[in-house]
């Protein structure tokens, strides 16, 4: 820390210019040593510490007209000033969003992203026109045992066949009508 003759203080707050250059040139070194002891991790840009002390040092500047005290305390109100902005500088970089910070992985995520929703929307479309193939009776057989997961004996219910070994003849022709639709045009 830089010794801060007494008479340089006493002429700085009287308003002279070059003792206040000379003041201030001598402040900037421990006030730039102290902001880089603060505020110096790697993890934020490296211009905070330079940034504050520059703060600081005009903070001082402004105070310095109004400062009453000894001069030998001068180096305790630069510190108080000093103490004060770093702990707005680390107000500052909690609400910057600007900082940088390590890559985040991807979370994933259940729902699709855009190509899986332009490809669900051409399955859709593709089964719609295989399942108009389709005789109406076979189509509901399709649609209620594999779509829905419906047994046997309640898609014969719904359908109101005569039982389930009527709906499972029927699935079986609607599954072989199907393959025969999709051999004679294959998916691009």
């Amino acid at each position: 820390m830089a010794t801060v003759d007494g008479t340089l203080v006493t002429s700085a707050v009287a308003g002279d210019s070059a003792a206040t250059d000379a003041l201030l040139g001598l402040l900037r070194p421990g006030v730039l040593r102290y902001c880089r002891a603060r505020l110096g991790d790697r993890r934020h840009r490296d211009s905070d510490a330079e940034d504050c002390a520059q703060e600081i040092l005009l903070a001082v500047l402004d105070a310095l007209p109004g400062y009453r005290h000894e001069p030998s305390r001068f180096w305790g109100f630069v510190y108080g000033v000093a103490a004060h902005k770093v702990v707005d500088a680390h107000r500052h970089r909690q609400d910057d969003v600007s900082v940088p910070v390590p890559e985040f992985a991807p979370v994933p995520s259940d729902r699709p992203g855009p190509l899986g929703h332009v490809e669900a929307a051409e399955r859709r479309e593709r089964l719609n026109l295989l399942l108009g193939q389709l005789a109406p009776q076979q189509r509901d057989v399709v649609v209620l045992r594999l779509v829905l997961g419906l047994s046997a004996r309640d898609a014969a219910g719904v359908l109101g066949l005569a039982g389930a070994g009527a709906v499972r003849v029927s699935q079986h022709r609607a599954l072989i009508a199907l393959r025969r639709h999709i051999a004679a045009s294959p998916v691009p």
